[in-house]
């Protein structure tokens, strides 16, 4: 489908080439008696060019942001070594360690295979 649209893309590109506007010669053919001389001096009128001076005003925007205070969070531990905020709530920021009880993978995750380790996550 892609060569079809590329071949289509290419002779559409190559026919309105093709078709574009050339320059015509043509001639005109007079005869001495249909020329006419005159001797009149020709007219030219004068124009007077002005010159448009175009100036780009700069502007310097600064962007009106206030800073916002970075306030910082005590972390501290409890007894169950789950780290806390200064509200009492649990730091997301921080893993908490899940103690596995049953049998383990070589990375030391609980293998979710055995009974004992399924249940130990339905606790946690």
């Amino acid at each position: 489908m892609k060569k079809l649209l590329s071949i289509l893309a290419i002779a559409v590109l190559g026919i309105s080439t093709t078709f574009a506007q050339t320059a015509v010669s043509t001639t005109v053919k007079t005869t001495p008696a249909q020329v006419k001389v005159t001797t009149k001096t020709p007219v030219v009128a004068k124009t007077q060019v002005k010159k448009v001076e175009t100036k780009v005003a700069t502007v310097k925007t600064t962007p009106a942001v206030a800073k916002k205070e970075v306030k910082k969070v005590a972390v501290t531990t409890n007894a169950a070594g789950v780290k806390l905020k200064a509200d009492g709530t649990p730091d997301k920021r921080y893993k908490t360690a899940v103690k596995v009880t049953g049998p383990t993978k070589k990375d030391g995750t609980a293998d979710m295979r055995y009974k004992v380790n399924k249940e130990a996550a339905k606790k946690n």
